[in-house]
């Protein structure tokens, strides 16, 4: 008779996959509170000296002088946003800056469309070159241009008027934009365009039935990046617009303190009333501008 020795199979040396899953599982939990605390921390941070605008805006010069910037206010004070209102016909300077980033946030998404559609679709000559003299345009300071452009305007007679104001950033902003669009369209399906040829259509017809549906998010995010950033200008309305009928909010707001006319309390009415502005029309746009760096992403 013969005996079958039977050995003992060796432990495993490895975790089962339900215990490693719960570990990787409890990593990723305490990574991702890691993450929320610091994101919740930098939120603080950059919205503290907003809360302190908020909380000394309405807030009488009295109560300033006795807790600080920091005190709770005793009574709710808008006597300061009244004044400064009165002051500088804050609706007048609201309406000029509406006007002139609207017309950029339009006008520069147009003109990068043009100039985006005949460099990265149209494929033009020297296509590289133009580019980068876009991106080097863009990345030129104010201080630098402000002397040929304040030059020319008075020279055509456009100098202290926002038809100027609006011509310059438009110029400015679409070069950012050029540059972006550019990119982006340089890698479009060429399938697409030769369809489009192949079925009759001409290169206008191509562009704004095949084209610009198609980049109608990234042309969005960046009429709400044009619109902000236009309405933020500060130095060259300062240089340009010398009328007070023709100042922006910003260019108001740099005036008025620069004459000492303000306290600390309506100097922060001042400023409220100046930034509540773009948050608003920011908040009113963050689904188009959630939509369109998505489907940037995406593609």
């Amino acid at each position: 008779m013969t005996t079958v020795t039977r050995t003992s199979q060796p432990a495993p040396t490895t975790d089962p996959p339900t215990t490693r899953r719960n570990r990787d599982r409890h990593h990723r939990g305490a990574a991702r509170w890691i993450v929320l605390a610091a994101l919740i921390a930098g939120a603080v941070v950059m919205l503290f000296p907003f809360g302190v605008i908020v909380l000394n805006a309405f807030k009488s010069p009295a109560d300033y002088s006795a807790g600080g910037p920091l005190a709770l206010p005793t009574e709710i004070f808008t006597s300061g946003m009244i004044d400064f209102w009165n002051r500088v016909n804050f609706g007048r300077k609201l309406w000029n800056s509406f006007m002139i980033a609207g017309s950029v946030a339009v006008l520069g998404v147009l003109v990068s469309l043009f100039n985006a559609y005949a460099l990265g679709i149209g494929r033009v000559k020297g296509r590289l070159a133009i580019v980068v003299l876009f991106l080097m345009a863009n990345m030129l300071p104010q201080e630098v241009l402000i002397y040929p452009l304040y030059y020319i305007a008075r020279e055509v007679g456009l100098y202290d008027t926002q038809l100027a104001v609006i011509i310059i950033f438009t110029v400015i902003q679409s070069a950012f934009g050029t540059y972006l669009l550019s990119s982006v369209f340089g890698t479009f399906p060429k399938e697409i365009l030769e369809a489009s040829a192949l079925d009759g259509a001409s290169k206008w017809q191509t562009l704004w039935r095949i084209i610009f549906p198609i980049s109608r998010p990234t042309l969005s995010v960046l009429m709400i990046f044009f619109f902000i950033w236009t309405w933020n200008e500060f130095f060259i309305p300062l240089v340009f617009l010398i009328s007070n009928d023709n100042q922006t909010v910003p260019v108001a707001l740099g005036v008025l303190q620069g004459q000492r006319m303000m306290d600390a309390t309506t100097t922060s009415a001042a400023a409220l009333l100046g930034i509540v502005p773009a948050i608003a029309f920011f908040l009113i746009f963050q689904r188009t501008l959630a939509r369109g760096i998505t489907a940037g992403a995406v593609k």
